[in-house]
């Protein structure tokens, strides 16, 4: 069973979903109907505040975001971008072994359904500049900027 719990953030609203006690996704938006189920929900609300508050600088919840193989291997390499860096697409692809998939990791990227706790949001183009984001240019610029990232 799927047990969902909104929470407002600086950002704007959120929606956490969890099953069988890991983290199975975040939207952005935060609408729907709740069930909640508190637990690993809680925990992840209360680390979500604390990075927003500048206070987390690593998520440590239990995740379990379906994907492919390739997707999975891009968001592991997500997680270990520290706070405040960023990585470039090629950097990514290089990390999980496919330098030149720079652009499937780009899709991969845009699949990821635990952003902020995967950070997607810190890869940006080859040129240093801002690339597309789930939430939206403004959000991923809200993020980094909490990391002391400005771009």
């Amino acid at each position: 069973m799927i047990h969902r719990m909104r929470m407002i953030s600086p950002i704007g609203p959120l929606m956490l979903h969890e099953e069988s006690g890991a983290i199975v996704r975040l939207e952005f938006g935060g609408s729907g109907e709740e069930e909640r189920a508190c637990g690993v929900l809680c925990e992840a609300v209360r680390q979500l505040n604390e990075y927003f508050a500048g206070k987390r600088k690593a998520f440590d919840l239990p995740v379990r975001p379906a994907g492919t193989p390739f997707q999975q291997a891009v968001w592991a390499a997500l997680r270990d971008i520290p706070y405040g860096e960023t990585r470039t697409y090629r950097d990514i692809a290089r990390a999980v072994g496919r330098d030149k998939a720079f652009r499937a990791v780009g899709m991969a990227n845009h699949r990821n359904p635990v952003p902020i706790i995967i950070p997607c949001h810190r890869v940006i183009g080859a040129d240093g500049s801002m690339t597309g984001y789930a939430g939206g240019i403004p959000v991923k610029r809200a993020l980094l900027r909490t990391e002391g990232i400005e771009i």
